[in-house]
């Protein structure tokens, strides 16, 4: 950490999602009791399962768009429920914008009441397909909010705007990190991100698809440091907006090759439609983290790679259903 860590008490919203179940595995591990809120519309009860037998842990089922109320003191909320995929955005629109406006809003509003540090889960689609190459904290983005992607994009942008606002205006201690492409254990295989797309293709001996002619770059982060560095961040006392990510950039292709030949799959590779305004590159600038919170991604791809394969093969083998929707 970057300051010395003394939350106490913390609220998650999102909290059973893939990057939320990390985030409250490890507050648990820092002594920090964890209030888990998540109306389990793309976040799993499974995801969190394991932290249930815990006296410091509480999972809540609630819809922050709805309404927030946590009893006790809270010192720390760290707003993560959204939908967070492609697949699942452009599923749900409307409760993407949503939980971007009025659940930050509330969210804020726990924050506000408890007069408690508050982290907003941003994202590099903040900077859109973009024209600056690596992306900066001060470059503002091209985003098209009319096309299928603007849901989500424009979500997050107007949560950072309603975060600022309410340090601005109304005191409350925010910080908004900008976090990466990030993978590992417990994503979902049906998602429709690249990485846990790639492994399910390649265990199931299934072509594996790759989105216009795989030359479009992606910087990835395993989730363990991305949780680091969000966690040094809300430590730090800093506004942000902080980049957390992995600067180290290949193409989507190669990701696909690299995880083929780690599968040991003798399948082949597809080449598909490329999604409308997918980014065409994508690389974080990471200096501010590095030099602010002492923090970068110390995970190398195939050591991250290596993990995330064993989980998804460890669930196939003991034939335990992979996390997927049932609704």
């Amino acid at each position: 950490m970057a300051t010395r860590w003394n939350f106490r008490r913390a609220v998650v919203t999102g909290g059973a999602g893939f990057v939320g179940s990390h985030l409250c595995e490890r507050l648990l591990s820092l002594g920090t009791q964890v209030v888990c809120l998540d109306n389990f519309l793309t976040g799993l009860p499974e995801n969190v399962g394991h932290l249930t037998n815990d006296p410091g842990f509480r999972l809540a089922r609630c819809d922050v768009t709805d309404y927030i109320h946590v009893p006790g003191e809270v010192d720390l909320v760290l707003h993560f429920a959204s939908p967070a995929s492609p697949v699942d955005y452009l599923r749900l629109p409307i409760q993407t914008l949503k939980v971007g406006s009025t659940g930050t809003l509330h969210s804020l509003g726990l924050a506000r009441e408890k007069k408690a540090r508050f982290v907003l889960a941003s994202t590099s689609e903040v900077y859109g397909d973009p024209l600056e190459h690596p992306q900066r904290e001060d470059y503002w983005g091209n985003v098209n909010p009319l096309g299928p992607r603007g849901v989500y994009d424009e979500a997050k942008r107007f949560a950072e705007a309603l975060t600022t606002a309410y340090r601005a205006n109304c005191g409350v201690d925010t910080v908004i990190a900008r976090i990466f492409n990030t993978y590992g254990p417990r994503m979902r295989p049906d998602d429709g991100r690249a990485i846990p797309t790639f492994i399910r293709q390649a265990l199931a001996g299934e072509p594996i698809t790759v989105t216009g002619d795989g030359s479009q770059t992606r910087s990835v982060c395993f989730v363990d440091d991305t949780v680091q560095g969000i966690l040094a961040l809300a430590a730090s006392g800093h506004p942000g907006p902080v980049n957390i990510g992995n600067p180290d950039e290949t193409t989507v292709l190669r990701l696909a090759e690299t995880i083929r030949q780690m599968v040991d799959a003798q399948v082949p590779i597809q080449l598909v439609d490329r999604p409308v305004d997918d980014p065409r590159k994508r690389r974080p600038d990471t200096t501010l983290a590095e030099t602010l919170l002492g923090w970068r991604s110390t995970t190398s791809r195939e050591e991250g790679l290596d993990k995330t394969i064993a989980w998804f093969r460890s669930a196939l083998a003991s034939q335990e259903e992979l996390p997927s929707f049932t609704h």
